[in-house]
C-alpha cells in the first residue's frame, strides 16, 4: 500500500502535524531553519575572525566609512588567505557594511563557544524537533537547497556568493557540497546531522542530496559526509536522492547504485523535462506536472527503483493539487506520497478509493 508522508518546514509547528494520520514526513527543509533559527550564511562562521582582521586592516588604511561601509574592489584588495580564494568576484563597484555583519554575526552568536558550534547546534535543533515529533516513523531531511541569490540574503552571504544569469540552474544542490568553497559549510551540516541521530538518538532521520546531477557527484557528496563521520549504511543511516532532473530519469539505474532510494522532485523535474522557467509569466501556462513527458518520466524512476529494490516517493506539489495525479501514482506502485499537511485527508481518500479500485488490502 502506498504511504501517506507529509511535507514540513517549521520545526515550531510539526507537532501539530504529528497527529495527522500520515507514516512520516517525506520532506523536512533546512532552509527554513537555517533562515529563520541561524540567519547568518556558513561561510560568514567558518571565516569570522578572518573577516574582523581584514575589517581592522580596511580601517587602519582608511578605507572604511564612518557608518561601517568598504568597496568591494578594496576587500578584494586587501583580503588574503582561506579567506580570499572563498570571496565571490565581480562585485567591484559594490559595498558591503562590514562593522553591522560584524556586529550581527557577534549579537546573534553571543554565549556560543564558537561560531560552528552555533551553526551546528541551532541546525541539530531545528531538524530534532521534526524527527522527535514523527519518532520512529521516517523523517526525511533536505540538505540544504538554497541558489546563489537565497543565500546571499543570509548575513554575510554577498561576500561569498556570485551574482549568476540564472540561479535556478547554477551553483546549488550536490555540486556545492563537495567543492572547495562550500565544502567546509557542508561539513557543519552533515556534523548537525550525526548530532540528531546519535547524539539525540533520533536515528529515524533520512537524508537526502537535492540536485545532485550525475552518479559520480552523489559518490563525491557521499565521500565528503564520510569525512565528517557520517556514513551510508553505518548506524543504519539511509541516503536519499531527490530524483529533479532529467539525468536522474536517464540515468536511475546508476544512481540506484549510489543511493538508498528516490524521492521526486516533480516540481523542478517538470520545468526541467518541460524546459521552461515556472517563474516566468510568458510560458508559465506550459508549466503542468500531469504532462505525458514529465509522467513518463515519474513512471521510469518508480519501475528502476523498484527493479533495484529502492524506495521510491514523490515529495513534489503535485499529489497535493491534483487528487487524479496521487491516483495515478498509486496505479505506478509508488511507496509513499508526500504531501502539504492541508492536503492530508483529502488525500488520503482519494487513495483509499483507487486501492480499493485497484484490489490492494
Amino acid at each position: 500500500r502506498t504511504k501517506i508522508l507529509v511535507n514540513v518546514a517549521n520545526p515550531n509547528t510539526v507537532f501539530r502535524y504529528a497527529y495527522l494520520p500520515v507514516d512520516g514526513v517525506g520532506l523536512a527543509r533546512e532552509e527554513f531553519i537555517i533562515n529563520n533559527y541561524i540567519k547568518i550564511h556558513p561561510l560568514a562562521l567558518l571565516h569570522f575572525e578572518d573577516i574582523k582582521e581584514l575589517y581592522n586592516r580596511l580601517k587602519e588604511a582608511g578605507l572604511v566609512d564612518p557608518k561601517g561601509w568598504v568597496q568591494f574592489r578594496a576587500i578584494y584588495a586587501f583580503a588574503n588567505g582561506k579567506l580570499k580564494e572563498k570571496l565571490a568576484l565581480g562585485k567591484d563597484n559594490r559595498r558591503i557594511n562590514l562593522k553591522r555583519l560584524i556586529e550581527d554575526i557577534e549579537d546573534l552568536t553571543f554565549g556560543y563557544e564558537d561560531k560552528i558550534t552555533y551553526y551546528v547546534k541551532k541546525l541539530s535543533y531545528g531538524v530534532a524537533k521534526i524527527a522527535a515529533a514523527f519518532y520512529p516513523n521516517p523523517v526525511i531531511v533536505r540538505f540544504s537547497d538554497f541558489k546563489s541569490n537565497e543565500y546571499a540574503n543570509l548575513i554575510g552571504g554577498q561576500l561569498f556568493e556570485p551574482e549568476e544569469e540564472n540561479p535556478m540552474l547554477g551553483f546549488r544542490g550536490a555540486s556545492r557540497y563537495y567543492s572547495k568553497i562550500f565544502r567546509e559549510a557542508f561539513g557543519m551540516e552533515v556534523q548537525a546531522m550525526l548530532r540528531v541521530r546519535n547524539k539525540m538518538g533520533l536515528k529515524n532521520a533520512i537524508v537526502m542530496i537535492p540536485f545532485c546531477r550525475t552518479p559520480e557527484e552523489g559518490k563525491k557528496v557521499l565521500e565528503v559526509m564520510k569525512e565528517y563521520g557520517l556514513e551510508k549504511g553505518k548506524d543504519d543511516l539511509q541516503v536519499y536522492v531527490m530524483a529533479e532532473l532529467p539525468s536522474n530519469v536517464f540515468l536511475a539505474d546508476k544512481y540506484a547504485e549510489v543511493f538508498d532510494g528516490f524521492s521526486i522532485g516533480s516540481n523542478d523535474l517538470t520545468q526541467l523535462t518541460l524546459g521552461l522557467d515556472r517563474d516566468s509569466g510568458l510560458v508559465a501556462y506550459l508549466y503542468d506536472e500531469r504532462n505525458p513527458a514529465v509522467k513518463r518520466a515519474i513512471e521510469h524512476i518508480i519501475k528502476t527503483a523498484k527493479k533495484y529494490g529502492r524506495k521510491v516517493g514523490i515529495c513534489g506539489q503535485a499529489p497535493s493539487d491534483f487528487p487524479d495525479f496521487a491516483a495515478w501514482l498509486v496505479e505506478q506502485g509508488i511507496d509513499t506520497i508526500s504531501i502539504n499537511p492541508d492536503a492530508v485527508l483529502k488525500t488520503i481518500k482519494t487513495i483509499v478509493e483507487k486501492e480499493k479500485e485497484l484490489g490492494i488490502q
